[in-house]
């Protein structure tokens, strides 16, 4: 998944101020007190929400950033550091969970935001989350190791850790370890889909994070992640004109490791014990590559499925007007039907 670099600010959906220097890759200086002691790395700003939205709006002059106001319904705890890695480094997490608390507990949902596995970061699905909770719902958007930091499969190794780390915090948000999904965009909708297939899969079950717990979801949604790397829809790989994001995720050309980028794929790792499955997509096909092979092969595992798609939005839609609010419906619906029979 390929991003143009981005001219905008890092961290931020605002313009930049004048005076600052555009990096597609900047140092990251940390000064908060609890963040202190974190060591600088370098962080690729080429997505955010407003170059993203930049780009969208050429085509789609009437959409506008998703800035839903936040609802006094729910409660918020931001920076959690959720594991913390052998050379130091504290993975952090947001959590926005409801203020009522309710004899049965809440199902929970991890957010894993895109931007071709280099770039972007947990902020970015912060909207979505708090309207989530708001529906009753402990929504948690989390960081993971880019591929500058750490190639495949460190950052699913990062989130399944996450998902152990929700299940033993989950008395203080009053969270159900019983319902669990995983929802994620673009790259982050590639993540999600291949961390709820591999349910129990000893290779990303790493490091000593909470390991007394499981890292198991009960539902997946794919905003526009593809579910295999190679498949003839699949526009990932092609270095024709330096390395594509995917080939620096894993490390390797397609054709040099084409098992590696299968392993990478959900489409090989669905069988029996996936859970149901939403795919919400813009109507970009490479975007979706091997979603329709998945979902046949979910039918006939006797495995619900969802799709939706809007054929007429950008790539990064959920992020944006119009097609933020039926987003987070359509995710709302399929969740409450798989966890509340």
């Amino acid at each position: 998944m390929t991003f143009s670099v981005s001219k905008q600010a890092p961290w931020s959906d605002r313009r930049p101020a004048a005076g600052w220097l555009p990096l597609a890759v900047i140092l990251l200086l940390t000064v908060a007190p609890a963040q202190a002691q974190q060591p600088a790395m370098l962080r690729d700003t080429s997505f955010t929400t407003y170059s993203a939205y930049a780009k969208a709006r050429k085509q789609h002059p009437t959409s506008s950033i998703a800035r839903p106001p936040v609802p006094a319904s729910i409660r918020s705890r931001t920076n959690v550091p959720y594991c913390r890695l052998p050379e130091g480094r504290e993975l952090r997490l947001d959590v926005f969970y409801p203020k009522a608390r309710r004899q049965r507990p809440y199902p929970a949902v991890l957010l894993v935001h895109g931007g071709g596995w280099r770039s972007g970061d947990k902020t970015q699905h912060h909207a979505m989350a708090q309207q989530l909770a708001a529906r009753g719902f402990v929504a948690v958007t989390a960081e993971y190791q880019l591929s500058q930091e750490a190639p495949y499969p460190a950052a699913v190794q990062n989130l399944k850790a996450a998902l152990r780390w929700l299940r033993a915090h989950a008395h203080p948000y009053g969270l159900d370890t019983a319902r669990v999904a995983v929802w994620g965009f673009s790259a982050g909708g590639q993540l999600a889909a291949l961390v709820g297939t591999t349910n129990g899969n000893p290779l990303y079950e790493t490091g000593t994070c909470f390991r007394s717990r499981s890292s198991q979801v009960q539902a997946i949604v794919d905003v526009d992640g593809i579910l295999a790397f190679i498949h003839p829809e699949s526009g990932e790989g092609d270095d024709s004109k330096g390395l594509s994001a995917a080939t620096q995720w894993l490390g390797s050309s397609k054709l040099s490791n084409p098992e590696l980028w299968q392993q990478a794929s959900a489409l090989s790792h669905i069988g029996p014990g996936t859970p149901p499955m939403l795919f919400i997509n813009s109507g970009v096909a490479r975007m979706h590559a091997g979603r329709d092979d998945a979902r046949r092969q979910l039918t006939a595992l006797g495995i619900y499925s969802e799709e939706h798609t809007f054929p007429e939005a950008p790539h990064p839609f959920p992020l944006f007007n119009p097609w933020f609010a039926p987003t987070l419906e359509y995710t709302v619906t399929f969740l409450r039907k798989v966890f509340e029979h």
